[in-house]
């Protein structure tokens, strides 16, 4: 494994560690039935995922198809477009001004159901330690990008995303 590779890998898993904790925590929102506590999770794991999102769909995923197949990177987009329709049902259910039982259960359930995602992802940089040096400092230098660029997970889903160009495999 390459100094990039052990750089991205350690990135990756701190990036990966923040958005899970903060869906804890966002969960414990939605259990405690506090919109307010929500939406502040929200924010913070918007910021987060915006720019993590953005780099693995612009630069990683298209590196991984010659290792994973197209399929499989596939998915991962898929996975993505659950999230962000997760999210938005969670920014809609944050935004009320109280939660019901049913709201707090819905709120838990989505949540819960992002973050497999998450920690299934987290491995895909044993993928990335495969790609050679450049194609890893070119995710590196996206992952700069989009965090200079920090457009939030729906600003970005839906101003900025565009569709997968994926290479074949």
């Amino acid at each position: 494994m390459s100094d990039l590779s052990d750089q991205f890998s350690e990135i990756f898993r701190e990036e990966h560690r923040a958005v899970r904790d903060s869906l804890i925590e966002l969960t414990e929102a939605f259990q405690e039935k506090s919109p307010e506590h929500a939406g502040k999770c929200l924010d913070t794991i918007a910021g987060l995922t915006g720019p993590h999102f953005r780099y693995e769909e612009e630069a990683m995923y298209p590196a991984l198809v010659k290792i994973m197949g197209r399929e499989n990177v596939e998915a991962l987009y898929a996975d993505h477009d659950g999230a962000i329709a997760s999210a938005h049902r969670l920014v809609e259910l944050a935004g009320q001004e109280s939660l019901s039982d049913e709201d707090a259960r819905e709120g838990v359930s989505l949540v819960l159901g992002i973050l497999p995602h998450v920690s299934g992802c987290d491995g895909l940089s044993l993928m990335v330690e495969r790609l050679d040096g450049t194609e890893v400092q070119d995710i590196l230098d996206a992952r700069v990008r989009c965090n200079a660029e920090g457009a939030d997970l729906l600003t970005w889903a839906d101003e900025i995303r565009r569709p997968p160009a994926l290479p074949v495999a």
